[in-house]
């Protein structure tokens, strides 16, 4: 076509065209006031309306601020188990001073003639919330820009605000929300009912360590656990030897970040553990035919466990909410292991002032983040050094925390790794042998009694077990206590790849025999 000026000026016309149109019309936030009046007036009219959408919208889901007014009034009644209705409304609306500002008498009163049936409230109400859902994100995004534009504000402290504020919205619109104690107390009824349905009686997460469990019914949910202890008790031991059972026994997904160790490093001794073959024999590949058969059938199960491990060193607090909440919505995992607590840093560009203060900083970030997530978190921590000053048995004791008491006072759970082997303690106080015993000490314990938790130690596979999986007479375990095959005379079982969820922090997946030729010695 040929270019014209006719033609030629089309196009330029139309582009200055949109932008007025745009300009003259605006934006309006999400909203649906017609439906809010909807529903509201369904709420006056029918009982069932009320105990449909009670826990689906807040009062903030309103855009009409007359309509917040109405609707905590509505809440208010349902709490104290008052009839709602045009009259009850009306008459608290006036009690509270919210009369006017709620529109007056005659708009509440039109809100009932405009519902004919509550059939459809359900839907109309998640479309309320769905528009607030959207009018969150426009705050949230402009609140960001602000602040992204503002070279006094910290860049991380920015981001993390901004993911948090994002997780918020997300958590506070994914299922219903309860505020009212009728709710909290039927919630806390079933959860009771469903505890006593339990013949095991663990209502948290499990250990795979029955007196543990028996002691602690498991780790709780929102609970910040510390493992304290002195180098070469077995924390890492202890703590993957529990990240195992969990996973691999109950199927329930553990996000493990190891500060100290590489990700390789703790699989190697996942592998020892669970194949039953010394660690030193692996790292120097002196396996014998039938032992390279027995270490590929033990690990089938382990390789496929629901492990996600991260071995970020010098992690800091930022990092570590971002990822833990990344990994709860990718994985929904059930349980976090900070391996250990005094290698994090409190992140940020502020002056975090001593060390103390620090450490206090990052005890009490871990505990609001298993709040969020609502999960356990355990954080290993290390022992002072007046535990080897001390004379007599030298168990630890809670003044023994290394640099900070805040630890102590944020924790809901605090044990200690007691083994008094170690220390030339081959006897207990009733003449029970201590060879090969760990004791797991509950020094603090919010929800629960105190106690102290015998298991069996093997230092050779670096793996805490129950003490009653092992034989009086011999330090090995019975053979109810072994999953894998024992015939490894034989027919050999075909090789084949095994894909791993382990050091798995990203979607894409690595292939496990891969990294295991890669990285280690067999």
């Amino acid at each position: 076509m040929e270019n014209t000026p006719e033609n030629s000026r089309k196009p330029a016309a139309r582009a200055k065209v949109a932008p007025v149109l745009l300009n003259e019309l605006g934006k309006i936030p999400p909203q649906a006031v017609d439906l809010e009046q909807a529903v509201l007036g369904a709420m006056m009219l029918e009982k069932n309306a009320v105990t449909d959408i009670i826990d689906i919208l807040k009062p903030q889901s309103f855009y009409d601020p007359k309509h917040q007014f109405i609707y905590g009034v509505i809440r208010e009644l349902f709490g104290s188990s008052s009839p709602i209705d045009l009259l009850t409304v009306t008459n608290k609306l006036k009690e509270n001073g919210e009369l006017e500002a709620a529109g007056g008498v005659a708009y509440i009163s039109q809100l009932t003639s405009r519902v004919a049936s509550s059939a459809h409230v359900e839907y109309h109400a998640r479309v309320i919330s769905e528009k607030h859902i959207k009018r969150e994100l426009i705050r949230m995004g402009s609140e960001v820009i602000r602040e992204a534009f503002d070279d006094t504000k910290d860049t991380f402290d920015v981001l993390n605000k901004a993911e948090s504020d994002l997780f918020q919205i997300a958590e506070n619109n994914m299922g219903k929300h309860v505020d009212v104690m009728q709710n909290v107390v039927r919630q806390a009824i079933e959860e009771i009912e469903k505890a006593s349905r339990n013949s095991d009686g663990i209502s948290g997460v499990p250990t795979g360590f029955h007196s543990l469990d028996k002691l602690t019914s498991g780790w709780q949910k929102s609970d910040m656990i510390v493992i304290a202890a002195r180098p070469a008790m077995g924390k890492t031991a202890f703590v993957l030897s529990m990240a195992r059972n969990t996973a691999v026994d109950y199927n329930m997904g553990v996000a493990v970040f190891s500060l100290e160790m590489s990700s390789v490093q703790l699989v190697k001794r996942l592998i020892a553990g669970e194949a039953r073959i010394s660690a030193e024999k692996l790292r120097k590949g002196d396996l014998k035919d039938h032992e390279f058969q027995q270490l590929h059938t033990r690990i089938a199960k382990l390789a496929t466990a629901p492990i996600y491990i991260d071995d970020t060193p010098g992690i800091s607090v930022f990092d570590l909410r971002a990822k833990c909440r990344r990994l709860k919505m990718q994985y929904d995992i059930q349980l976090v292991i900070i391996d250990y607590l005094q290698l994090m840093t409190a992140g940020g560009s502020k002056g975090s002032g001593n060390r103390e203060q620090e450490i206090s900083t990052i005890s009490r970030s871990i505990k609001e983040i298993a709040k969020e997530l609502n999960i356990p978190i355990i954080a290993l921590s290390q022992l002072s050094r007046s535990v080897e000053t001390r004379g007599g048995d030298k168990r630890p004791v809670l003044s023994d925390l290394r640099e900070s008491g805040a630890i102590e006072q944020d924790a809901d759970i605090v044990s200690f790794i007691y083994r008094p082997e170690y220390y030339g303690l081959l006897q207990d106080d009733d003449g029970n042998s201590n060879a090969g015993v760990g004791e797991i000490i509950v020094a603090k314990h919010r929800n629960g009694a105190l106690d102290k938790v015998r298991l069996r130690f093997v230092g050779e596979y670096a793996r805490f077990e129950n003490i009653d999986n092992y034989s009086e007479d011999e330090n090995v375990p019975t053979q109810s206590n072994l999953n894998a095959n024992m015939g490894f005379e034989e027919e050999p079982p075909q090789s084949y790849t095994i894909k791993s969820k382990m050091n798995n922090f990203d979607d894409n997946e690595t292939d496990f025999n891969k990294s295991m030729d890669e990285d280690t010695p067999f």
